[in-house]
């Protein structure tokens, strides 16, 4: 998915740069990049490197000097291209960083090819997709109608940050499908993807960016250039999935979500289980609550080991992806020997990491293993951000099994997305034993909307029903 984090100060900038951008590390692992602009000196500073087999402040710490004196800049953890860009326009000169998802990328290649116009940086082998998104913004006579022009163009999502030589624009999505949160704090502004990268640099939330809402941020102010749209389809995975627990998006904190989910899930569930446990790290605050809910107590039968192991949010390579997730969870057999217990975890995709968990919760020595997701089955694969374990819909346990069930993986997709028909109950008993669970429970939408607190129309659930706009 990726994230981002920009700051601008009175003073040096570098510090809170560094550690703002690594708060959004568990966004993503392919790319990180930072850049900045000294204002004494007016010039950019530059530094991009590859996080897929380390992280980011390993390769960017050692190098964090050539930045001394800026006092602003942006930096970001990309799972799609090389970025930050450094543009020269008739804009004036200005870094970009982008949290996107281009669709329609080849069609918008083919028309701005048509019109003579080039593309200097490739992304493994193919147009990178910042670039092409800074052509279109440079289109414009102003920054704000260059980013307009990118909004009317593009199909997916698109929010970036740009670094210019007096301030930092923020552009939030047009349909704020991705998040961006204003900081403040004495000399200095932030914006950032993850609220949860302001605690500990010292700022306070201030204000979060609306669905195609553009500010700029000053030393000591921020202005709004471009006012919010009524409309929103911000989401609603991030409150599952993607958000750190200390984050809040629209005002909503991610583990209070994630705590009354499972709890509102667990005051509905009579089965007999010795004890709760989550699966880490996002199944945690749900399992806390659902706990709560039941009324059984919360034991960690499973813990994670991350010293040495990399994250597995998304490795290009599957097999490493699944030994990654399988060597750094670790089932705790005292604790887990002749216990019922109910696991929750955040939702269920390919199946296959899971399947192997259920396997080595048996031979651990558990007497029973009921699973509980915090979402209900992912019918649809998104179209709309970068949910990079997610590529296509028959990557999607439930499509394979609906294409086993009915010969054809897109028949009567309504029906299986429906709680409580007869669909949807023999789809996720097809889960269950393709599992190996004692029982498998989903969350029903409605809950998970209400432990959100939006409206559903202000939330995204394409993924879940196949509702979203483009």
């Amino acid at each position: 998915m990726g994230g981002f984090f920009g700051t601008i100060s009175t003073t040096g900038c570098v510090a809170d740069l560094f550690y703002g951008t690594d708060y959004n590390s568990h966004l993503g692992t392919r790319r990180g990049g930072m850049a900045t602009y000294h204002q004494d000196e007016r010039r950019f500073t530059r530094s991009i490197h590859n996080l897929e087999n380390s992280y980011f402040r390993t390769k960017f710490e050692p190098g964090l000097d050539r930045f001394s004196g800026s006092n602003s800049g942006i930096g970001v953890i990309s799972d799609t291209d090389a970025q930050p860009l450094v543009i020269n326009s008739h804009l004036g000169r200005f870094a970009i960083v982008t949290v996107a998802k281009i669709i329609n990328l080849e069609e918008l290649e083919k028309q701005m090819l048509r019109e003579q116009k080039h593309f200097a940086e490739l992304s493994s082998g193919r147009t990178n997709q910042t670039e092409l998104i800074a052509l279109m913004l440079i289109q414009g006579k102003t920054f704000v109608e260059g980013i307009e022009n990118v909004f009317r163009h593009i199909k997916g999502s698109c929010s970036m940050l740009l670094l210019t030589e007096d301030g930092i624009i923020a552009a939030r999505d047009k349909w704020g499908r991705t998040p961006i949160v204003i900081g403040r704090k004495e000399g200095a502004y932030a914006a950032t993807s993850e609220s949860t990268a302001f605690a500990n640099l010292g700022y306070d939330i201030h204000h979060y960016v609306g669905p195609g809402e553009i500010v700029k941020l000053h030393s000591d102010k921020m202005e709004v250039m471009r006012p919010a749209d009524d409309r929103m389809q911000v989401c609603s995975f991030l409150w599952v999935y993607y958000g750190f627990p200390t984050s809040s998006y629209e005002n909503r904190n991610v583990e209070h979500a994630r705590f009354e989910s499972g709890r509102m899930m667990g005051s509905e569930d009579e089965t007999p289980v010795d004890c709760v446990c989550g699966i880490p790290d996002s199944g945690v605050g749900m399992a806390l609550g659902y706990a709560a809910g039941i009324g059984r107590p919360y034991h960690r039968v499973i813990a994670k080991y991350t010293p040495t192991w990399p994250r597995s949010f998304t490795p290009t390579n599957q097999e490493m992806r699944s030994l990654v997730a399988k060597m750094k969870l670790i089932p705790n057999r005292s604790m887990l020997a002749g216990k019922r217990v109910l696991f929750c975890d955040d939702s269920i995709v390919r199946g296959t990491q899971l399947r192997d968990n259920v396997k080595e919760f048996f031979d651990g020595g558990a007497k029973e293993v009921h699973m509980r997701i915090a979402c209900p089955p992912l019918i649809y694969a998104c179209p709309f951000i970068g949910f990079t374990s997610q590529k296509s819909n028959m990557e999607l346990i439930t499509r394979r099994i609906i294409k086993e069930l009915e010969g054809d993986e897109n028949k009567n997709l309504a029906q299986y997305a429906t709680t409580g028909s007869p669909e949807y109950e023999r789809l996720v008993e097809q889960i269950r034993q393709h599992l190996g669970l004692t029982t498998l429970r989903f969350n029903k939408l409605e809950t998970l909307v209400k432990a959100i607190g939006l409206p559903k129309c202000r939330l995204c659930t394409h993924c879940f029903d196949g509702t979203g706009c483009m």
